[in-house]
């Protein structure tokens, strides 16, 4: 009998031994057996402590108002793995993830490739046989060693760097950006999106000959009361683009980076056509997503870390709603939790714990302890997210906002718990 999706991701996350073991051998020796070449000279790398799933839609959503059919490959997901591949706009179904799955077994030859490393080279082997004009690929985590930089990136794309997965990439800003830089190539077009362009990159770009673009020197935008314009170089312009929500510099550093790859790939096609067509198409799950459920606003975001963090206190005090909120927050062990609530704890009148995940997600009581030390507000917990947001509507009143936030593990079942679903 033919495995289910379901029974696939259950067996992929007892393959090997540690949930992240970073690499290209193990993959490369898998990809080569599976013969899935990618389009030459139109494959999107994009790595970046946060952003990296905003620019990957936005980017795609422009090569595909540009006319090019395109492969987007993100992690994690919020609702179903589905959501992690998209061929030509559409998620990938279930009998397709299945038939990627069982080619990448019948390649495997005994590897012991991890869970993200499996879905990796599913992904590849779905796009290269749909024919895409494109793929768009983010990092899941660093860059240099991830899965995802065995395919030699035609434009590297780096968002922004900050203190994140120390465990892995290193103790300081530098050791962080210099395994981001990995995925930069000689001699191809590199892009740069955040404020404060590191000194790593810069080194290995210069030491590769890769042609390292910058925010702020080669591409950038301001903005207007009602609208922002964007520019590359000394005469590419793009004037008045509506202003997306939550239109502020963090989103648009996000949005220009894109702007800035789909013009160098694709000049003959871009414009301010698709531009406006992709802005149209809205912001991806959530990234500060509002939903209206139980007579309550909710604001669902994926903020997991200080620079996250930063920017959602901002979007919220920016808001015209009160600046008083509910918090549901749920974060992994490892996260730096004291810095991520500097800038919310003065947001918040009551605060709801619980536990992101089932193995990574910090003890929901040992959160609440360690959150009623920090926040001025009422501070509980519950176990799993639902009973965390059930709790919130009991205990609450009509027209309350509640803030979910801290991981994809308590966004995605967030949504779930709120009946969203994925565009198809």
């Amino acid at each position: 009998m033919r495995r289910s999706l379901a029974d696939w991701l259950r067996w992929q996350q007892t393959l090997h031994p540690r949930a992240i073991d970073l690499g290209l051998e193990r993959v490369r020796a898998v990809l080569q057996r599976l013969d899935s070449p990618p389009p030459p000279g139109r494959v999107f790398t994009i790595a970046g402590t946060n952003g990296k799933g905003t620019t990957a839609h936005y980017l795609a959503a422009i090569l595909a108002a540009c006319g090019w059919r395109t492969g987007v490959y993100t992690s994690p997901h919020l609702v179903r793995y589905n959501e992690r591949i998209r061929v030509a706009g559409a998620l990938a179904t279930d009998d397709e993830l299945v038939d990627a799955f069982e080619a990448v077994e019948q390649a495997r030859a005994g590897e012991a490739l991890t869970y993200f490393e499996f879905g990796t080279l599913a992904a590849m082997w779905l796009f290269s046989r749909a024919h895409l004009d494109a793929w768009v690929l983010e990092v899941g985590l660093g860059g240099r060693l991830d899965a995802v930089n065995v395919i030699d990136a035609d434009f590297s794309l780096i968002t922004t760097v900050a203190m994140d997965h120390e465990a892995w990439l290193g103790d300081t800003l530098e050791e962080i950006a210099a395994e981001k830089a990995g995925i930069l190539r000689a001699g191809r077009p590199g892009f740069f999106g955040g404020p404060d362009l590191p000194a790593a990159i810069r080194s290995h770009a210069t030491a590769i000959n890769a042609d390292l673009r910058v925010a702020g020197r080669d591409f950038g935008y301001t903005t207007d009361v009602d609208a922002w314009h964007w520019w590359a170089g000394r005469d590419l312009r793009l004037a008045d683009l509506p202003l997306p929500a939550p239109g502020d510099n963090a989103w648009l550093n996000n949005l220009s980076l894109a702007l800035a790859a789909a013009a160098e790939s694709a000049p003959a096609q871009f414009g301010p056509e698709p531009v406006q067509a992709a802005l149209a198409a809205g912001p991806p799950p959530g990234r500060f997503q509002r939903l209206f459920r139980h007579d309550r606003e909710w604001l669902l975001d994926v903020a997991h870390n200080p620079q996250a963090a930063r920017a959602l206190a901002a979007r919220l005090a920016r808001s015209s709603a009160p600046a008083d909120h509910v918090f549901v927050i749920g974060i992994h062990a490892n996260k730096d939790l004291d810095n991520m609530l500097v800038p919310l704890a003065p947001l918040a009148q009551r605060w709801i714990a619980c536990r992101a995940g089932d193995g990574a997600g910090l003890d929901p009581a040992e959160l609440a302890t360690r959150l009623a030390t920090a926040v001025s507000g009422e501070v509980v917990w519950r176990e799993t997210p639902a009973e965390a947001l059930a709790l919130a509507v009991a205990e609450g009143e009509p027209g309350d906002r509640i803030v979910v936030c801290g991981s994809f593990e308590v966004v995605g079942p967030a949504l779930q718990w709120l009946r969203w679903e994925p565009a198809a």
